[in-house]
């Protein structure tokens, strides 16, 4: 394990480390506007939700390491405290990306990116028509973080209204992340998309109290087959299968044929159950790994 220091490094380097760490981030895609009624929209990977009533969002243009100046958006927010933010999807992200390029103030960015602004109902700056939500919020507070380049600037949002395109809610009116495709920010050039493959559940041990890892059985506990999430997973179980289940699952033809082909070979026999178990846990099949763990030669 390599350990670095901020001091250590220059803060343009230990921005990179940060970025290439601290990832995938969301990106807050704001629209803005200054005094004069000018428009500016750019994207931020600084961004999150930090409470819901009220509710917070939060993102944070930083200081250009390279010369120090502020942003478009920093400048705008203190002069009109109103923003729009937009939640970046797959179908937008190049457009967001040409958004970011730094053109000069008063130049509008919708435009060089060919997007569509559409009138707010309750601030100032327009929202992108294409954006599959958008949050329109006023800025309660601006945090400096500090004064030097890399420093970044809290902007402290509350959301006023949200406009959700109907085509990524699913048929209980909740979001489906398969049809938001949304995409989030990595170090450098790259980004990831939460779709497909990429997306996965478990269950959260909120209704429950797990047994923990610490309950689990030595032999399975220290498995050199078994991964720290597949015991993440069977410590998340309130209560072991009981004796009946168990011997009611020895039976089985899997059980049955293990028996068998490893009556000799202790060491072949636990390393096939584990794989057995690890290929059901997978799958989602918690409790039938349990009744395999738990099996006697």
């Amino acid at each position: 394990m390599k350990t670095i220091y901020p001091k250590d490094l220059g803060t343009q380097d230990f921005h990179t480390l940060l970025q290439g760490s601290v990832s995938p981030r969301p990106i807050a895609f704001a629209s803005t506007v200054d005094k004069e009624g000018n428009v500016n929209l750019s994207p931020f990977s600084f961004f999150n939700m930090f409470s819901t009533n009220p509710p917070i969002l939060i993102f944070s243009p930083s200081r250009r390491v390279r010369d120090n100046t502020t942003k478009h958006t920093l400048e705008n927010v203190l002069e009109v405290p109103e923003v729009v933010i937009h939640i970046v999807n797959y179908g937008l992200v190049e457009q967001m990306s040409l958004a970011s390029t730094e053109y000069g103030k008063g130049v509008n960015e919708f435009e060089k990116a060919g997007l569509t602004a559409v009138d707010s109902l309750h601030v100032k700056p327009p929202r992108v028509k294409e954006a599959p939500v958008a949050f329109e919020c006023k800025v309660i507070e601006i945090k400096p973080l500090g004064t030097g380049g890399g420093a970044g600037n809290l902007v402290i949002c509350e959301v006023l209204v949200a406009h959700i395109n109907e085509s990524i809610l699913d048929d209980f009116g909740v979001i489906d992340p398969h049809k938001l495709d949304a995409v989030a920010r990595l170090g450098g050039d790259w980004y990831c998309r939460a779709s497909g493959d990429s997306l996965f559940k478990i269950a959260k041990p909120l209704r429950t109290m797990g047994i923990g890892i610490d309950s689990i059985p030595d032999e399975i506990r220290n498995s050199l087959v078994l991964s720290g999430n597949n015991l993440g997973r069977l410590g998340n179980v309130e209560q072991l299968p009981r004796e009946e289940e168990i011997a009611a699952f020895a039976k089985t033809p899997e059980i049955q044929e293990m028996h068998v082909r490893f009556k000799n070979d202790p060491e072949s026999w636990l390393d096939h159950l584990h794989r057995f178990a690890k290929e059901e846990l997978e799958a989602g099949e918690v409790e039938k790994a349990w009744l395999i763990l738990l099996q006697k030669q």
